[in-house]
């Protein structure tokens, strides 16, 4: 089902609710709520108008900050289901979310359906937990999501369901060929990712790129550079030719500024929606736009 035949149907619901009984028509569907927008533009394509979503971090919101109100934590308590990222990215809210869990709130993180990868720098490594940025793995996480969607939500056609999650998963395989086939047209040597963060480890795996550093030689933004950080990471780029570096376009870029004047070179400073999604007219409302979106700008800005 389409977003726009969701976005009516839900119309309906709520019309005939306002006109007929006076009541709340969310009362009567089960509670999904979302930590990350990403995430819940996913969970609201799988299961439309059968389920309430709420997903609780706002468009530009950077997940590994974010944190939530009380009210906000206490609809987390409410949930029929939360559905979480996982692998430590909603830093903010990993309180919240165990305090649900301890209230029998049935929890699924997405990030325990995919192999994971480690973001590595000279000093440190972790475990990384930007694994949308590969359509496949969003396959593994559409499947997963899918299935906690039909255990623990009563009352939802399981027919409609299946058949929604098909059709995402349909978009996300032609997604993925389209971005293999685009990506493609990068020359091998220079596939090379600078990011403001270590945030497209998944990608760079997926497609066959080599992350050769970050500004922030971390998995999260609540970290910071040294001042060796940045003179290694000039020194990567001058080695490897990087032409720009990309960042979250929720972030500022000021530290990426200064190292493309550092590298002495000749650097691009291109912003990305890599970790959240764009606001309506911006060209990345959704998780499929935001990857097309990205794709083009990572070939313009290597090629």
């Amino acid at each position: 089902m389409s977003r726009v035949l969701r976005t009516l149907a839900a119309a309906v619901v709520a019309t005939g609710a306002l006109a007929g009984c006076g009541g709340d028509a969310a009362a009567d569907r089960p509670l999904v709520v979302v930590t990350t927008d990403v995430l819940g533009d996913v969970v609201g394509e799988l299961v439309g108008a059968q389920a309430e979503v709420v997903t609780l971090m706002p468009t530009g919101s950077d997940p590994h900050s974010f944190e939530v109100s009380a009210q906000e934590a206490a609809r987390m308590r409410e949930a029929d289901l939360l559905v979480a990222n996982g692998l430590g990215l909603e830093e903010g809210l990993a309180a919240q979310v165990e305090a649900a869990r301890d209230d029998g709130v049935p929890v699924v993180e997405a990030g325990e359906a995919v192999p994971v990868l480690e973001w590595v720098s000279d000093d440190a490594s972790g475990v990384d937990p930007h694994f949308w940025t590969d359509p496949a793995r969003m396959l593994a996480v559409t499947d997963a999501l899918g299935d906690a969607l039909a255990e623990h939500l009563d009352g939802v056609d399981a027919d409609v369901l299946a058949a929604d999650v098909a059709a995402y998963r349909e978009q996300l395989t032609e997604l993925d060929g389209w971005m293999a086939e685009q990506l493609s047209q990068v020359p091998v040597e220079r596939r090379n990712l600078v990011t403001n963060h270590h945030v497209f480890g998944y990608l760079a795996d997926r497609f066959g790129y080599t992350v050769v550093g970050a500004v922030i030689p971390s998995g999260t933004t609540l970290a910071a550079p040294s001042a060796r950080d940045l003179d290694e990471l000039a020194t990567s780029i001058r080695d490897a030719g990087v032409s720009t570096i990309f960042v979250d376009s929720a972030q500022p870029d000021r530290l990426a500024q200064v190292l493309a004047e550092q590298a002495a070179v000749d650097v691009a400073v291109t912003p990305l929606f890599t970790e959240s999604l764009s606001a309506p007219g911006e060209g990345a409302e959704t998780y499929l736009a935001m990857m097309r979106s990205n794709t083009e700008d990572i070939v313009a800005g290597l090629r």
